[in-house]
């Protein structure tokens, strides 16, 4: 299994943040063998398919110290536990309807001592906010994350960035992605991860920062 050099991509990261990425993926294995959280296929490359990706949001945005994060559909703990690790001073609060994936979460967090993360056993719909952004990996259409978790989503911001969604996706930006983009209705910015990690596996997977309220005119 490879383990990337985070620091290269992350410079800042302290020796503690470096040690628990480095835990992660074999972590994630070892329930692997118990529930099915990740495909077999990918065993041999969870940190870079799983924990590398699920640190891609932190390229597009710095979340707010103080600031309390949603991760819908969060499964076995992407991306919440990889952004749990790398922003320490942010409330995480992961989300499955799927109890026995919410236990990994729950026993990745005590393993890995995250104390800024809760994992919670409850629909999308079901959520109790306010959160000031809502992370989540390939779960569901934007109109539908938009629309499920709209409510939740603080109108006062800790910082001088948007609240909104920053979602990992996938697909042809020039196809069926920019038509999901558009169908949610709302302002969005699109970034390619393969801008930021060097590996073939990013060539069609992006990070979509969307807004309810139009994006500020660069000046």
């Amino acid at each position: 299994m490879e383990i990337p050099a985070w620091h290269r991509y992350f410079p800042l990261l302290t020796e503690d943040q470096k040690h628990k990425l480095n835990q992660l993926p074999g972590l994630v294995l070892e329930w692997n063998q118990r529930i099915n959280l990740i495909s077999r296929k990918d065993e041999d490359r969870v940190a870079i398919h799983h924990v590398l990706h699920s640190l891609a949001p932190a390229k597009v945005l710095a979340f707010p110290k103080g600031s309390r994060v949603l991760d819908i559909g969060t499964g076995g703990g992407f991306p919440a536990v990889p952004l749990a690790i790398l922003f320490p001073d942010v409330e995480w609060v992961a989300v499955d309807s799927i109890g026995k994936k919410i236990n990994v979460v729950k026993d990745l967090a005590q393993q890995l001592q995250l104390n800024n993360l809760e994992a919670i056993h409850q629909r999308a719909e079901d959520v109790k906010g306010p959160f000031d952004f809502v992370v989540s990996r390939a779960v569901a259409r934007m109109a539908s994350l938009v629309q499920w978790t709209k409510p939740v989503l603080a109108r006062n911001r800790k910082g001088d960035t948007p609240n909104g969604w920053v979602v990992l996706k996938g697909g042809d930006p020039d196809a069926g992605l920019k038509e999901e983009l558009v169908e949610a209705g709302l302002p969005y910015k699109l970034f390619p991860v393969s801008m930021y990690f060097e590996d073939p596996y990013f060539d069609q997977k992006f990070v979509v920062y969307m807004t309810p309220t139009p994006f500020p005119s660069a000046s």
